[in-house]
């Protein structure tokens, strides 16, 4: 135990001598990330330019920018629709003589799609042509009774009557006989046939769809935010998922939402002499809507603040400047890709590349040349 005693003793008189043993200058370890005590030089070079990479401190490439005239667009999703597809239906009853139509095939108006048994029509026909005529004889012949006097006035209205009921028994025949024949409507493309030779078709039968293409449509659902932005007339571009660009006019806004999603349905008008598109094909439609104030900038300028405020850095009197901005649109053609963005002024330096190198409020060294921007 006195052994035990002894050691911890020694030890915590060495702890306390270590302790107050004089020291040297605690050597500060190098850190290569730190940043330091020196702010570096900032350059600005105009994009396009040498950029001398022995000079001292940072370099960002800056651009000036100017605002112009965009046409705002909106867009929505949508698919591509005839501009009719009605269901032909029978409007007499019989056995399906004839098909004269191939399904696919475009037709004109009044041409033939069915015909159907014409049976004992032509017979009624020929029945009602010749009551009417006997009809007919027999109220001429009472008319010139009746200048002498010699058959009453009732008489001669009772012919009247029956030769006028005649007559529609004539034109009964005549449209039931002119039914037999199932007619396209309007012209456009026999879509479906559901009937063959052979089959029955009843009175209101289908016989097949037919589909009007000239003109197609667009049809699409705006969200209601945007629909006070549209005007029926707008230019409107439409870019199908086949790749197929078209154009047309909006013609059609709803003026009641749709209940569920609480968006407005549109219609768009395509331009006659295109390629001709199927109905139902997924399609981007960008509805021209009003003329604002925007700067097209490279997307590589685009970045975010400490808050998360998206928007771009600028120089402006040597000074860094940050500027929120709202993207209204976008433009994808080849060789000048960018964002329409609103909120710069209507001429501004922006910094395309090493903007986040930089910060507001700081001091930047530009080249003397900015003609070149």
């Amino acid at each position: 135990m006195k052994k035990q005693y002894w050691v911890a003793t020694g030890l915590l008189i060495f702890l306390v001598v270590w302790m107050f043993l004089p020291r040297e200058d605690v050597v500060v370890v190098e850190d290569r990330y730190a940043m330091p005590e020196t702010d570096r030089t900032v350059t600005a070079v105009a994009a396009g330019s040498p950029v001398d990479a022995g000079a001292d401190g940072f370099t960002v490439l800056v651009s000036q920018v100017q605002a112009s005239t965009y046409t705002e667009t909106v867009n929505v999703r949508g698919v591509t629709q005839a501009f009719r597809h009605v269901e032909i239906l029978a409007e007499a009853g019989g056995r399906v003589t004839a098909t004269p139509v191939a399904r696919g095939a475009r037709v004109n108006r009044g041409d033939v799609l069915c015909e159907i048994a014409v049976d004992n029509r032509e017979a009624e026909l020929q029945e009602a042509r010749s009551r009417e005529q006997q009809a007919r004889l027999e109220y001429e012949g009472s008319l010139g009774l009746r200048e002498r006097d010699l058959v009453s006035e009732v008489a001669v209205a009772q012919l009247k009557s029956a030769l006028d009921s005649a007559t529609a028994a004539v034109g009964r025949a005549e449209l039931s006989l002119d039914r037999t024949k199932v007619r396209a409507p309007f012209s456009g493309i026999l879509e479906t046939r559901v009937v063959e030779v052979g089959d029955y078709l009843n009175v209101g039968g289908q016989c097949g769809s037919l589909l009007d293409d000239q003109p197609m449509l667009l049809i699409g659902q705006v969200p209601e935010q945007n629909v006070s932005k549209l005007i029926p007339g707008n230019s409107v571009e439409g870019i199908l998922v086949t790749g197929q660009r078209v154009s047309g006019q909006l013609t059609y806004i709803a003026r009641a939402a749709d209940p569920v999603s609480r968006s407005y349905r549109i219609e768009v008008e395509l331009n006659s002499g295109q390629e001709p598109i199927r109905q139902g094909i997924s399609t981007e439609i960008m509805v021209a809507a009003s003329n604002i104030t925007a700067t097209m900038i490279p997307p590589s300028a685009i970045t975010l603040d400490d808050a998360g405020v998206v928007g771009v850095k600028a120089i402006h009197d040597n000074i860094v400047t940050f500027h929120p901005v709202t993207i209204v649109g976008e433009s994808t053609q080849a060789g000048t890709p960018g964002f329409w963005v609103t909120g710069l002024p209507a001429e501004v330096t922006l910094i395309t590349l090493g903007q986040e190198l930089v910060f507001p409020g700081q001091t930047v060294r530009t080249n003397s040349d900015w003609s070149r921007l």
